[in-house]
This record gives structure tokens, sequence and C-alpha cells, in this order.
């Protein structure tokens, strides 16, 4: 049976949450019902470190809408958790490939996101 939902920066709270499925020890991101890799809904919500290495990166140049325009340029990154999830998120401008970081928050359009900086580990 699934836990009760916790709040995370989808819900306008700065954390990043997960599932675990408690039958088949898989991890995913975002929530669902049920788990992904055997079907089963025994799952535990789980709060995110933030940490992570960068898998891929991209500079945006072209705001895809007049709200963005104001962060153009900014960097879209591919996440790999700590926790074994990929999450795609904004970053630094100067992260790339094999960079490890860390996630905090900011405003992006009007919403709370998550934002991954580089950290000296």
């Amino acid at each position: 049976m699934s836990e009760p939902a916790m709040t995370d920066w989808t819900s306008d709270d700065e954390a990043i949450v997960y599932q675990r499925c408690t039958a088949c020890g898989a991890v995913q991101y975002f929530r669902r019902d049920f788990c992904a890799a055997c079907g089963s809904n025994d799952l535990a919500t789980l709060l995110a470190s933030g940490e992570g290495t960068v898998y891929a990166a991209t500079l945006v140049h072209r705001a895809a809408t007049a709200e963005a325009r104001e962060h153009v340029p900014f960097k879209i990154v591919l996440v790999d958790t700590a926790e074994g999830f990929r999450m795609m998120a904004h970053g630094a401008n100067d992260l790339a490939v094999g960079d490890r970081v860390r996630a905090r928050f900011t405003r992006f359009t009007g919403r709370r996101v998550p934002y991954f900086e580089r950290t000296s580990a």
C-alpha cells in the first residue's frame, strides 16, 4: 500500500522526493501509484539528498516562452542522483558532464525548481 503523499518542489516545497519499491527495491522518479519495474503498489516515498553527478547538459540560448526569456542563457542538466534515479533540472551555466553537484532551489518563470551547482567533493 502507498504511503501518504510527501510534498516536494512540484508543490512549491524545497524538496526532491522519490519512491523505492519495497517488493523489488527499484527506485523511481516522478511518483506513481505502482512500481514501474514490477507493478507492486507497495512503495516507500523518500526524501532525496539532492546530491548527484551530471550525466548530460545543454545550454539553452532561445527561450520557449516570453516568461523564460529573462533567464536566457540557462542550463538544463540530467543528474544521476545519489539515490539511483535520473532527473532533469536547471543547473549552473558552468556545469559539465561528470561534475558532482548538489541541489538548491530557485524561481524560474514564477515556479520553484531544483537548481544544481558544482560541489567541491
